[in-house]
């Protein structure tokens, strides 16, 4: 898969760094990595996996823009209103690098197409903003065998992730999952959305931005990933933490006694 001069040129940060080079930067153009969401998280994941020359990109986003959207998510403009958000992005995608190709799905990700979407992808980023996405996207990337980059937002406060729980660390157990680190979402209502509590917009670029870097990271193979590791982003105090998880024997997903076998749960509603 040879670069044009083009290429070449564009990349040329990438390809003089000793950690990616040609081999690495290759790589990213043979990837294709799955974004659902083109939000406050996904718009930075877009924009930053398509400038680095990931070349196939698939988003899956059922919403259009509204002017509420524009103080966070960078992918849209002013005269995007009212449009579909998987249209304004495969302008924006287009724009910024023409090397790239943007699959759109203007639907909603649920179990009925989750597993198809995934396996056309080699990594999934979720920028979703909602508990029962998350924990599908999750359940399915793992019954997938798929590795998934997921992060979250609040008002002032973020949090990232990398669970590759198809495979065994270093210490011979499994790879956590996202629900041996939180096995179950939070109650109704105990967490209010966006349009209640508010987001702070440069934060969404800050963690969206990380989450791309450990997409990045996943495909070309440089440095430590989050795997394991929760890397919460407080930005009130600008401090960024990080908190160790492992594999618990008793999810329902990779555990001893394992029962989530397909997606059947999330079609009743649950999160299992």
């Amino acid at each position: 898969m040879a670069f044009s001069p083009e290429e070449i040129e564009r990349y040329a940060r990438h390809i003089v760094l000793h950690d990616v080079g040609g081999p690495g930067q290759q790589k990213l153009k043979a990837a294709t990595v799955l974004v659902i969401g083109a939000g406050g998280l996904g718009a930075p994941v877009l924009l930053y996996l398509a400038a680095a020359g990931v070349g196939r990109l698939i988003l899956v986003e059922d919403d259009v823009v509204s002017l509420s959207n524009l103080q966070r998510q960078v992918i849209h403009r002013t005269q995007d209103i009212d449009r579909l958000k998987t249209d304004s992005a495969r302008d924006a995608v287009a724009a910024l690098n023409p090397h790239v190709e943007l699959v759109t799905h203007p639907v909603r990700l649920d179990a009925g197409n989750a597993l198809d979407l995934i396996a056309q992808a080699d990594l999934v980023v979720d920028g979703s903003d909602n508990f029962s996405t998350r924990y599908l996207v999750s359940d399915a990337c793992v019954l997938a065998k798929k590795p998934l980059v997921t992060a979250a937002l609040g008002a002032f406060d973020a949090t990232i992730t990398t669970i590759r729980a198809h495979e065994i660390g270093p210490d011979g157990t499994p790879n956590p999952t996202y629900r041996c680190l939180f096995p179950e979402p939070p109650p109704a209502g105990t967490v209010p959305a966006c349009a209640e509590a508010g987001v702070l917009g440069a934060l969404a670029g800050v963690a969206g931005s990380l989450a791309a870097l450990e997409a990045l990271r996943a495909i070309v193979g440089f440095g430590e990933p989050l795997v394991g590791r929760l890397l919460m982003i407080d930005a009130r105090s600008m401090r960024f933490e990080t908190l160790s998880y492992g594999w618990d024997p008793e999810n329902p997903l990779t555990g001893e006694g394992a029962r989530i076998t397909d997606l059947s749960a999330h079609t009743r509603g649950v999160a299992a």
